[in-house]
């Protein structure tokens, strides 16, 4: 748990938070609610990607308190 994955269905990054009947929970790496998620279509993220998903997490909260 806590692995950072990306969602391809939706098109979405989070971490892994835990398992529920067949579907993995996924929560956004910036907090929020949490969705269900087909393992199939679940898979980890590279160094990279999450670096990425982190920073355009942490420009989109600055962006916001800027308003």
């Amino acid at each position: 748990m806590g692995e950072a994955v990306r969602d391809t269905a939706r098109d979405r990054v989070g971490r892994v938070m835990g398992h529920e009947g067949p579907y993995v929970q996924v929560r956004p790496l910036g907090g929020g609610r949490e969705w269900d998620a087909d393992p199939r279509n679940v898979r980890p993220l590279s160094q990279g990607e999450l670096l990425s998903a982190l920073l355009a997490e942490a420009n989109a909260r600055s962006r916001q308190r800027t308003r």
